[in-house]
């Protein structure tokens, strides 16, 4: 007969945690004459309890609407009205949702918790039954009719006696079976003598629902209401009798446990005796089985035996026992001297590289030549390869050809975001969960000693307090040193000079140098249209076909459907987005031979735009314009190759120049030198001196929100300069990259090919390259510079004419010209202010 649950949050009887329900001398109970009651009582709504006449409840009140009745009520020093709810989940409940009867209280005490929160402690004098709700807010009031408790059936005394005298014995009895509830209790049921207090006291510390409680209320017989708290009783009886028995079942099961424990122990200790093993000597036999059978270095036998001995002597049952076990599976799961027979069949490996590739004929010539050299010394540490390029060219998906043309085993660790060094050399087994580091754990994952082992993303390493992996893959990655690599959770040497690592990045600028500097960097370019046409043709295509439900039959894309996919749906240096829109294309066809509308579909030029919708990219040719001062540079992202405009404007002012458009420190000062050049050859081109000295030149290169740097940009400057000081346009059909100096050199620069591709994307017909670039032309294929033509400048004036008109728009003389009078007034204010002609930099 435990203490009430109470009513949450209006009723928290946790709060007073081994406190009983008061109780309440029978001369008390109608302390409160029903009479006396007003007309109208303010209601306390309780969610999971009944409060019974003569009865003392502490509860803490948690609803605001709840506090602010009991604060109302206890400073008038007035009755309420208490009834439960129907539902205990409802926060705000209703009229509808309270049952009609329940019990006028009065508020002994106002208590404020140490954690803010305020109780109450009610006394239930005797029921009453709600006529009518006459309020709801800030709480309900409601007009009741008193139901005294002395208007009860009491019923034959006999019957009453007998009733009363069997509840006390249930009650004693489940005192005496409950583990938690405090002999005192018996003493308060054996005290009472009023029978009808008696049933309200033991039926407040029923466990029993709601609906229970509030049937007993409601209840006007006495009798029936001894036979309802008898049936409660007699229930919590056999629940805790069947707690015993399950209690009691258990002991006895623990007991024989130990028993047979102790038994073990003293058959292992005579088992010990004899020299017949020791504890877990079963186990520690089967583990010496498997290395028996396992070829292992001599110094991972000698640790794995030390390690058996140590197993043999500690009891399974203490905590180090998993540990040394668990170290023990570690080690002969691991290949140490298990490798994979390589396919040294060079046409094979050929063959099966330029099945799952096209192009990239320098990656391929590496593994070649890798596998020949191989073959013919029969051993030769791994080479640490390092794929760098754009995203989407294939650097990833190449490893699994890769390990397929050797015959290898193919493991791939994703290092994009890792952060802690641990994940590279393991944990150390003094920490609880530890395992060793993710090199370890793939080369156990492909059960062989040479797999082909991918490092992704090896650019995208972070560092914090735990530690920097890139540091720790200096040791991994250098053929000198990881013949001996030590993971900290092995403790041991491992041979990692077989493994082929390759390693894949987006950016080399993010490498660490050290790391860098330890391995084999092969860059893969962006796709030209020519490339990306054949791969969306051999490989793209049919995979979407496959992944979408078609067959070859239903779905086919010509040529021109695929350009337009590639110059007008995307805008990348590799095919994932071009596999995204070829798929959109396929899933438009599989609906409509889903519905029945074709059988098969033959997609189009004219088609594309029914698919995708209207066209994402255009060719940059139209935004060109027809003005002196307007030049085509050329860029590299590392999406690709992109064209770069600059614009320059001349207007009034001292000679400044204003530079625009987010751009780096090196784009600036090559604009600054593109100035000096010009203003050093201004009579050779036919400027007025007036241009630099009361003309401020503005220079801006458009999508102003992307920054912009690096030295590449020179000669379009030069150009853009040149054009709107000598008034002459810049051909618009050329497009030119390269750097420059004072002394009127055209350097080297790099992404020719990505460059000469977006040149030849965006519809020219030239392109300007410093002399010293022709080496870069000769790696793209014909075919992709068909259609565009490559010259080659070594010095600036040759650059200015080749890609400047003979004509002025304007001669620079007229266009440049200024009053007299203006040059004074400009001149006699420069001397006032003290400021000197100059460059200004914004």
């Amino acid at each position: 007969m435990p203490t009430p649950p109470g009513d949450l949050p209006d009723v928290l009887a946790s709060d007073l945690p081994e406190q009983t329900v008061p109780l309440t001398p029978p001369d008390e109970e109608d302390e409160l004459d029903p009479d006396d009651l007003p007309d109208a009582l303010p209601i306390l709504t309780l969610r999971n309890t009944v409060l019974f006449p003569g009865v003392v409840l502490p509860i803490t009140v948690g609803r605001d609407t709840s506090l602010q009745l009991a604060q109302d009520a206890f400073e008038d020093d007035q009755p309420i009205g208490v009834v439960a709810q129907h539902e205990s989940q409802i926060d705000d409940p209703a009229p509808d949702d309270l049952y009609q009867i329940g019990t006028v209280a009065s508020i002994l005490k106002l208590i404020t918790m140490p954690d803010g929160s305020q109780s109450i402690v009610i006394q239930g004098q005797h029921r009453f039954q709600i006529q009518e709700f006459t309020q709801q807010d800030p709480y309900h009031r409601a007009r009741v009719n008193p139901l005294p408790e002395a208007e009860l059936e009491q019923g034959p005394e006999v019957e009453v006696q007998a009733r009363i005298r069997s509840i006390k014995e249930l009650a004693l009895q489940i005192v005496e079976m409950s583990p938690n509830m405090p002999n005192e209790a018996g003493y308060a049921v054996e005290n009472i003598e009023e029978p009808a207090f008696l049933i309200h006291f033991i039926a407040s510390n029923l466990q029993a629902d709601v609906a229970d409680k509030q049937e007993l209320l409601e209840t006007t017989s006495l009798l029936e209401r001894a036979d309802l708290v008898m049936d409660q009783l007699d229930e919590e009886r056999q629940v805790l009798e069947v707690s015993e028995e399950i209690r009691s079942r258990v002991k006895s099961d623990v007991d024989e446990q130990q028993r047979e424990y102790l038994l073990r122990q003293q058959m292992e200790a005579i088992q010990e005796e004899l020299g017949e093993g020791g504890p877990g000597g079963a186990e520690a036999q089967e583990l010496r089985e498997r290395a028996e059978e396992k070829e292992l270095p001599e110094h991972v036998e000698e640790m794995l035996d030390k390690q058996l001995k140590k197993l043999n002597r500690t009891n399974p049952a203490a905590p180090d026992y998993a540990v040394t076990r668990n170290y023990v599976d570690w080690l002969l799961d691991l290949p140490w001297c298990e490798f994979s027979d390589d396919q040294l069949d060079l046409d094979h490996a050929q063959e099966v590289l330029d099945d799952d590739h096209y192009g990239l004929e320098d990656v391929k010539d590496r593994i070649v030549e890798y596998l020949a050299v191989l073959k013919l010394k029969g051993d030769m540490k791994a080479p640490i390869l390092c794929f760098h390029g754009p995203p989407g060219v294939g650097k990833t998906s190449l490893g699994k050809s890769i390990a397929r043309a050797l015959g290898r085993e193919f493991v791939r660790m994703s290092l994009g975001g890792v952060r802690d060094e641990s994940e590279i050399r393991g944990h150390r087994r003094t920490y609880v969960g530890a395992l060793p580091g993710r090199i370890i754990q793939g080369l156990k994952k492909a059960g062989k000693g040479n797999p082909v082992f991918m490092l992704d993303e090896v650019d995208k390493l972070g560092s914090d307090f735990r530690g920097d992996p890139s540091s720790a893959l200096l040791e991994v990655l250098d053929p000198e040193q990881n013949d001996n690599f030590n993971d900290h959770y092995l403790e041991l040497d491992y041979d990692l000079s077989n493994v082929l690592f390759i390693a894949t990045a987006n950016y080399l600028d993010r490498i660490p140098t050290p790391l860098r500097d330890r391995m084999e960097l092969i860059g893969i370019n962006g796709y030209t249209q020519f490339e990306k046409l054949q791969i969306a043709k051999q490989y793209l295509e049919p995979r979407q076909v496959e992944r979408n439900g078609l067959s070859e039959e239903q779905f086919d894309l010509d040529d021109d459907a695929l350009r337009l996919l590639i110059d007008g749906y995307t805008r990348e240096s590799g095919v994932r987005q071009l596999e995204r829109e070829i798929g959109s294309v396929a899933r438009g066809v599989a609906k409509k031979v889903a519905t029945g509308e074709v059988e098969t579909a033959t997609v189009e030029e004219d088609d594309v735009e029914e698919y995708l919708g209207a066209r994402k990219h255009f060719s940059e040719v139209a935004e060109r314009t027809e003005v002196p001062g307007v030049a085509t540079g050329l860029a590299w992202t590392p999406a690709g190759g992109d064209i770069l405009f600059v614009e320059a404007s001349v207007s009034r002012g001292s000679g400044r120049l204003i530079l625009t458009g987010q751009l780096g420190d090196v784009m600036k000062e090559s604009a600054q030198a593109a100035l000096s050049y010009v203003k050093a050859r201004a009579d050779e081109y036919g400027i007025p001196d007036e241009a630099f000295k009361y003309w401020d030149v503005h220079v801006h290169l458009p999508a102003g929100s992307i920054p912009k740097d690096g030295p590449s940009a020179g000669i379009a400057l030069l150009s853009a300069l040149t054009s709107i000081y000598t008034q002459r346009r810049v051909r618009h059909t050329i497009a030119m990259t390269g750097e420059i100096t004072l002394r009127g050199l055209v350097l080297p620069v790099g992404g020719i090919k990505e460059k000469v591709l977006a040149a030849k994307r965006a519809g020219l017909d030239k392109v300007m390259l410093p002399e010293k670039n022709e080496k870069d032309v000769r790696e793209i294929n014909d075919d992709a510079l068909e259609g565009i033509e490559v010259a080659y400048v070594e010095r600036m004036e040759e650059m200015t004419e080749h890609v400047l008109l003979d004509e002025p728009e304007t001669d620079p003389h007229e266009l440049f010209a200024v009053p007299e009078a203006e040059k004074r007034l400009q001149a006699s204010s420069t001397n006032g202010s003290g400021a000197a002609e100059g460059t200004v930099v914004s």
